[in-house]
């Protein structure tokens, strides 16, 4: 069978048998679904060895690469021993080092994890379980959340709640618990002349408003730290979340830090809240957590948590599961991603690269499309003046052409597009992104 047979063939059979996320399927009549065959390294490749970088990570998932040498033979190491377990009742290896190795991440200060598949997962755990917390202390009337504006943190229904993305939100709003948002520290909102860390501190005031009046029903704030990813790349000072961590101190709130897509070094720290100093009351972590390679989640909290579900009732006790929690395969990924970390200085070799990438997109920055260009750790974004909808497809089918995937986030004033390429991204590569990328400023009116 010729290879062109083979691309065409798997086109046709999952446009018939395959609904695929965040599509309008009737788009797929004019554009073609990319098949992947292989992958390796940043590249993706399909039957006919056609290949795109990879620039958004397959979704801000992969950390060290397609087909990694490391993780690939953890795994198959690990398929010979214990492939799955259930969690309840049983424990295994796997879940207890990366549980332990995930608390010493944090200074010991979260040193219970909690299991789920994915990141919207988590959200929902952490968002159980802060309520359940507050139940359990006497303080039934703390059922209230609040997130910011342009918040995303998942799709499933309590973490759709918290989520402030008009797409996903609101053909499903009468379903959902109603929460609040208050105003976000995204820079770009700043007035002329208004620094980052001014803006952000304004924010803050408008949090500690809020919460003066509403912290007798409140049980959480939930935030991206440094990053709103899709509200489109919304990078804030550090100042914000300090601001949050001694409101939420003072007023009795939770803090849940959502570093789903920020964690596991993406923003130039392992965590982003690191770069504020201080610690949240819950962690969600997922996508990066296994390198790409495996659905899992994990919630980290703290023993002061932990102890107000630890108790002969059972009905104190946390009652969350799914099948595959605590999966064995997953966390071997998972330990084989940390242990790059520990055997390579990774943040130290990613500062090198954001500064190369940085450098290399200068002409990028100063495109006259060009709005609002920023970096942070290894994400880097910046705005286009265009019509969204319009522009987004065009860029984003333009860029297939010329070998690189890219997915522009569409808003009011036109799109965000940005690089969130895995950390195994070489100079060559580099340049080769922000060259094309550049190309396609022009290309697409």
């Amino acid at each position: 069978m010729q290879a062109s047979t083979r691309n065409d063939l798997l086109l046709k059979r999952s446009r018939t048998a395959v609904w695929h996320p965040c599509t309008q399927m009737k788009q797929h009549e004019t554009l073609p679904l990319i098949p992947v065959a292989r992958a390796k390294g940043c590249w993706l490749y399909d039957c006919e060895g056609a290949r795109y970088l990879d620039a958004v990570s397959s979704w801000w998932v992969n950390l060290f690469g397609h087909a990694n040498d490391s993780i690939n033979a953890a795994l198959r190491e690990q398929l010979d021993t214990l492939e799955h377990a259930m969690l309840a009742g049983f424990t295994h290896e796997p879940v207890v080092e990366l549980s332990e190795r995930l608390s010493a991440l944090t200074g010991g200060h979260l040193g219970h994890a909690f299991y789920g598949s994915d990141g919207a997962s988590a959200t929902e755990i952490a968002l159980k379980m802060s309520f359940h917390y507050w139940r359990n202390r006497g303080k039934p009337a703390k059922t209230g959340f609040v997130s910011l504006k342009g918040s995303y943190h998942g799709e499933t229904l309590g973490a759709l709640s918290v989520t402030d993305v008009a797409i996903f939100k609101d053909t499903y709003a009468p379903l959902l618990r109603d929460s609040v948002q208050v105003m976000s520290p995204d820079a770009r909102i700043a007035d002329d002349g208004e620094s980052a860390e001014a803006y952000a501190l304004r924010a803050a005031a408008a949090l500690e408003a809020y919460l003066a009046g509403h912290h007798a029903t409140t049980a959480a704030l939930i935030v991206e730290p440094l990053v709103q990813g899709a509200t489109g790349m919304a990078m804030y000072d550090p100042a914000y979340l300090r601001e949050a961590r001694r409101l939420c101190d003072r007023y009795g709130v939770h803090l849940i830090a959502d570093e789903i897509m920020t964690g596991f070094g993406r923003t130039g720290t392992f965590f982003a809240h690191e770069q504020a100093g201080i610690r949240p009351d819950f962690l969600c972590l997922s996508k990066g957590i296994t390198g790409g390679y495996l659905p899992l989640s994990a919630v980290l909290t703290t023993d002061e948590v932990y102890a107000a579900f630890y108790d002969d009732d059972i009905t104190r006790g946390f009652l969350h599961s799914h099948s595959y929690t605590g999966n064995a395969l997953a966390c071997r990924a998972a330990l084989a991603t940390l242990d790059i970390f520990s055997r390579q200085d990774i943040l130290a070799a990613n500062r090198e690269k954001a500064a190369r990438m940085t450098a290399l997109a200068q002409p990028i920055a100063q495109h006259p499309r060009v709005r609002h260009f920023r970096q942070c750790g290894m994400i880097w974004a910046f705005d286009v003046q265009s019509p969204a909808a319009a522009f987004s497809r065009r860029f984003f089918e333009a860029a297939l052409q010329r070998e690189l995937l890219l997915r522009p986030i569409g808003n009011d004033a036109g799109a965000t597009v940005y690089f969130m390429p895995p950390y195994v991204i070489d100079a060559d590569e580099m340049a080769l992104l922000a060259g094309r990328t550049l190309e396609l400023l022009d290309a697409v009116a």
